[in-house]
């Protein structure tokens, strides 16, 4: 068994209150969750009106289905109009 993990850090610059950047953050985390079936959640930058960082993990056998999975949310969070991807970690455990 093989655990990825992705670290993906945004910038909201539409976001001109905390409400904005939730409504945006919480509607793409759904998003995900349906589309990709992983477990995502905002980690980082609660306080914070136009930045967030977002954790996605995916359980897998084979490093190289659970890398694709996590390329293929990363390009999915890459092409949001809303936001811009400032940096990306990928980890394994």
């Amino acid at each position: 068994m093989l655990v990825g993990t992705l670290r993906v850090e945004v910038y909201i610059p539409g976001a001109t209150s905390l409400k904005d950047k939730r409504q945006v953050v919480k509607g793409m985390i759904q998003k995900v969750q349906h589309r990709f079936n992983v477990s995502i959640a905002q980690l980082d930058g609660a306080d914070l009106w136009q930045r967030a960082t977002i954790g996605i993990a995916m359980v897998g056998a084979s490093r190289e289905h659970v890398e694709r999975q996590l390329q293929l949310v990363l390009n999915f969070l890459d092409a949001e109009p809303r936001w811009s991807v400032t940096q990306v970690e990928i980890d394994w455990c």
